[in-house]
C-alpha cells in the first residue's frame, strides 16, 4: 500500500465575498484574516462573532436538560446525606482518568465517602469491570458511578442490581440500542435527551452532574454553614479531558476549554505543575496538552496503571506530585519506544502488499502492546488515509483500537460488522473492540466491503481545509493577534490555515535532516518559512509555487518574528 502524497485544497466552507468580510470584521472588530477565519468556522453574522469570541461560563446550559440528571442527582443527594460510600468507576485514558478525579475531589468537596477504581488496560479491558463492582459492593458501597464508560454494560449492569449497587452511568460514547441496567444514564447521545452539546467529553458529563448536583445541595441548605466549593477550579481537568480525547472545541466544549486552559496555565494544582515541569511546557495551549501532558498521563494505562495518573491529579504535596510525574514521564518514553517498533512492523506488512484491505486497513500481530495499537492507528491514518484498526493478540484473542477518517463513521461501521466481533464501542473517530483471532480475517473483508459502499475514491484523498487566499503582506504580528482570539484551537475548530500563491523561495536550507527552512517572496514581502518533514520536497521551491500554511509567530533568542508553518506545496499555475 503506498502513502499518500496528494493532498485537495478546500475552502472550509462557503466562500464569502469581499464586502461580507469587511461587514463581518468591522462588527466585531476584527482583522479582515480573523473575519475570513470566523466565516469558514460557520460563524458568519456579528451577533455569532460576539458569542463565538466572548461566551463566558453563564452561557452554559442547564444541566437537568441532560436526561437521567434528576434521578442520578437525587440518589447521590441521599448518598452523601446518609453517609453511603459511592464508587467512581473510570476509564484508564485521560478522559476517564479526569473525570475520575474531577469526581473524587468535587463528591469529598461535598462531604460524600468516596473510594475510585480505574481498570488495568491489559488485565480488565475497558469499560466497567465486574471484579470492580464487587470490591466496591463488598466494601460497603452502596452507589456505583462510572465516568467515560458504562453505556455498553449490559452483563455490568445487571451485576450491579445483583450486588445492590444503585449503579448511575456518565458517559459520553455512542449507545448501543438495548442499554443496561442503570438508576440513571446520563448521555448527551441518548435520543431523548434535549441536551443542547451532544459532543461532550466525558470529563464534561461530569462536570455538569457535579454543577446539578451542586444547585440541589445549595438548596437544600448543604452549605447554609460551610463555603459552597467552587467548580471553576476543576475546568483545568475538564480541559485536560476534553482536549486529549479530541471532541470539538465549539460551543460548550470551547467555552469549558478556553477557561481550562487558563487554569492550567497558573498551574496551581501540583500535579499539574509537576507534569509541566517533566513536559518542559512553557506556553500553555491546546497543543501542550494534546502533544505534552495528554501523552504522559495516557502512558499510565497504556502501560502500567491508569490509577497512577488520578493520584497525580488528587496530590497536594509538591514533591509526591513530582515523584509520581517524573515516573509518568518514564513510561512515556518507553511507550514511545514501542509505538515505533509497532509502526515500522505494521509500514513493512503494509508496504509487502497484500494485506489490510483496499479501503481500510485491518492487520492483526502477536507481537503488539495492546496500550499503544491506537497512537500506532492514528499514525497509519496520517500516512495512508484509510480507516484503520490495528489488533494485539495474545493467546488466540484480540483488544483491538479504531481510528477512522471523515465520512466513515467507525462505529456504524463495526456495527455493520458486529456478528464478527465480541464486543465494541466507541466514536465516529475512535473506537475499540474485542475479537477472536480466527475471526480476524472475515472481518477485515466484511469491514472493507463497508468501506466500498462508504467512501469514494474521492474520499481516500486527504484534503486540506483552509480559511481563504491571502497575501503576504496581510500577515502581520497584529493580524496574528486577532486569529489568537479564536483558540483554543483543536477538532472542529482547527488552527486557522491559508493560501497564498505566486511566491518565490529565497534562503533554502535544511534543518535537523528532516525539515526545510526558506524565505518566501511575493511581491516586495518575504516571510520566513518552516516545513516540517518535508526534505525531500526541496526541488518543488525551485520555480513559482503555491503555499497552505498556518501563519504564526516564531520566538528565537527573544526576537519575535512572523513565521509560516507550510502544510503543502503545489506549483503555481
Amino acid at each position: 500500500m503506498e502513502p499518500v502524497t496528494v493532498r485537495r485544497w478546500a475552502p472550509r466552507g462557503a466562500e464569502p465575498g469581499v464586502e461580507e468580510i469587511a461587514l463581518l470584521a468591522a462588527g466585531l472588530g476584527v482583522s479582515p484574516l480573523a473575519a475570513a477565519a470566523l466565516w469558514g468556522r460557520g460563524v458568519q453574522t456579528v451577533a455569532a462573532g460576539r458569542v463565538f469570541l466572548d461566551a463566558g461560563l453563564a452561557a452554559l446550559p442547564d444541566p437537568f436538560l441532560l436526561s437521567g440528571m434528576e434521578r442520578g442527582v437525587e440518589r447521590l443527594v441521599a448518598a452523601i446525606e446518609g453517609g453511603e460510600g459511592i464508587a467512581v468507576h473510570g476509564d484508564y485514558d485521560v478522559d476517564g482518568i479526569t473525570g475520575t478525579a474531577l469526581l473524587v475531589e468535587t463528591l469529598r468537596a461535598f462531604g460524600a465517602v468516596v473510594d475510585y477504581h480505574i481498570p488495568l488496560r491489559l488485565k480488565d479491558g475497558y469499560g466497567l469491570s465486574a471484579e470492580a463492582l464487587r470490591r466496591a459492593a463488598a466494601a460497603g458501597a452502596r452507589v456505583a458511578l462510572s465516568v467515560d464508560c458504562g453505556v455498553s454494560a449490559l452483563e455490568e449492569g445487571r451485576l450491579a442490581r445483583e450486588l445492590g449497587l444503585d449503579l448511575i452511568i456518565t458517559d459520553h460514547h455512542q449507545p448501543p440500542e438495548t442499554l443496561p441496567e442503570a438508576l440513571a444514564i446520563i448521555n448527551p447521545h441518548l435520543p431523548e435527551s434535549p441536551f443542547p452539546a451532544r459532543e461532550l467529553s466525558g470529563v464534561g458529563v461530569a462536570f455538569f452532574l457535579m454543577i446539578a448536583l451542586r444547585k440541589t445541595l445549595r438548596e437544600r441548605g448543604a452549605f447554609a454553614s460551610s463555603p459552597e466549593p467552587d467548580l471553576r477550579r476543576s475546568l483545568d481537568l475538564v480541559a485536560l479531558g476534553t482536549i486529549a480525547d479530541v471532541v470539538p472545541l465549539t460551543g460548550v466544549n470551547r467555552i469549558l476549554t478556553r477557561f481550562g486552559l487558563e487554569l492550567l496555565g497558573r498551574a496551581g494544582r501540583p500535579g499539574v505543575a509537576a507534569l509541566k515541569a517533566v513536559a518542559a511546557v512553557k506556553e500553555m495551549n491546546a497543543s501542550a496538552v494534546g502533544f505534552r501532558l495528554g501523552p504522559r498521563l495516557n502512558a499510565a494505562g497504556r502501560l502500567e496503571d491508569a490509577a497512577l495518573g488520578v493520584d497525580l491529579l488528587l496530590e497536594t504535596s509538591p514533591a509526591r506530585a513530582g515523584e509520581i510525574a517524573s515516573h509518568l514521564d518514564g513510561l512515556n518514553r518507553e511507550r514511545q519506544q514501542l509505538e515505533q517498533e509497532t509502526l515500522s512492523q505494521a509500514i513493512e506488512r503494509l508496504d509487502e502488499g497484500g494485506e489490510g484491505g483496499e479501503r481500510s486497513i485491518v492487520l492483526a500481530d502477536e507481537r503488539w502492546h495492546p496500550g499503544v495499537i491506537g497512537i500506532v492507528a492514528s499514525r497509519l491514518v496520517e500516512r495512508y488515509h484509510r480507516p484503520t484498526i490495528l489488533i494485539a493478540l495474545e493467546n488466540g484473542q484480540g483488544k483491538g483500537s479504531a481510528r477512522s477518517i471523515a465520512g466513515f463513521h467507525l462505529y456504524c461501521a463495526l456495527q455493520d460488522c458486529s456478528e464478527f466481533l465480541a464486543g465494541f464501542g466507541g466514536h465516529q473517530y475512535a473506537a475499540g473492540l474485542s475479537i477472536a483471532g480466527e475471526a480476524v480475517d472475515a472481518f477485515t473483508a466484511a469491514l472493507d466491503g463497508v468501506a466500498h459502499r462508504i467512501l469514494s475514491a474521492e474520499d481516500l484523498v486527504p484534503k486540506l481545509s483552509h480559511d481563504g487566499e491571502i497575501l503576504l503582506e496581510d500577515i502581520t504580528r497584529e493580524s496574528l493577534g486577532e486569529l489568537a482570539k479564536l483558540a483554543p484551537f483543536g477538532a472542529g475548530n482547527p488552527e486557522p490555515a491559508f493560501v497564498a500563491r505566486g511566491l518565490r523561495a529565497q534562503q533554502i536550507s535544511v534543518v535537523g535532516e528532516k525539515h526545510l527552512r526558506f524565505t518566501a517572496r511575493q511581491g516586495g514581502y518575504s516571510i520566513p518559512c518552516i516545513a516540517f518533514g518535508m526534505v525531500d520536497r526541496r526541488t518543488e521551491l525551485e520555480g513559482e509555487f503555491d503555499l497552505l500554511f498556518h501563519p504564526g509567530l516564531n520566538e528565537f533568542r527573544n526576537n519575535v518574528s512572523v513565521q509560516l508553518r507550510v502544510r503543502d506545496i503545489r506549483p503555481s499555475v
